[in-house]
């Protein structure tokens, strides 16, 4: 007698499939850390981390995610060089970037200013406002 059994052995690899998939790249730890966890809090994201920007390329390739949060401030390679790579590429190039920042503040943010031809976020992002630059960025796609 044959029978077949089927079992979801990775129940959270099948769940974060329905999320937009969020990449945060930025070279803090703490930061990457605590975003991460707050964003994953409301169920809406699956998110993952880079804090290696010179394999921050790689690494959308990998996830082909539907979002990245980009830190412009790293060392050695910025985020205006990581983001032409990926916008270089013809399988990420529409994934949208935000760029995220502490050169400039919210203060100092215009509505509608952006960097590279991408919007930002100012630092320090309270998870509200995080929530509210991905909803704003995200492709309709993603949303479904």
């Amino acid at each position: 007698m044959n029978r077949t059994i089927e079992a979801n052995f990775f129940p959270e690899a099948a769940e974060s499939l329905k999320k937009p998939c969020i990449l945060i790249i930025d070279n803090n730890r703490d930061f990457t850390y605590s975003a991460k966890r707050a964003l994953e809090t409301t169920g809406r994201y699956f998110v993952c981390e880079e804090n290696d920007a010179s394999k921050a390329h790689q690494t959308a390739q990998n996830l082909k995610p539907d979002l990245i949060l980009l830190d412009i401030a790293m060392p050695e390679t910025d985020g205006g060089e990581v983001a032409a790579r990926i916008q270089s590429d013809p399988a990420l190039h529409r994934v949208p970037i935000v760029f995220l920042t502490a050169l400039v503040t919210k203060a100092e943010g215009e509505p509608g200013l952006r960097i590279h031809g991408h919007p930002f976020l100012a630092k320090p992002i309270s998870l509200p406002e995080s929530i509210e630059g991905i909803e704003e960025n995200l492709p309709a796609r993603a949303t479904l």
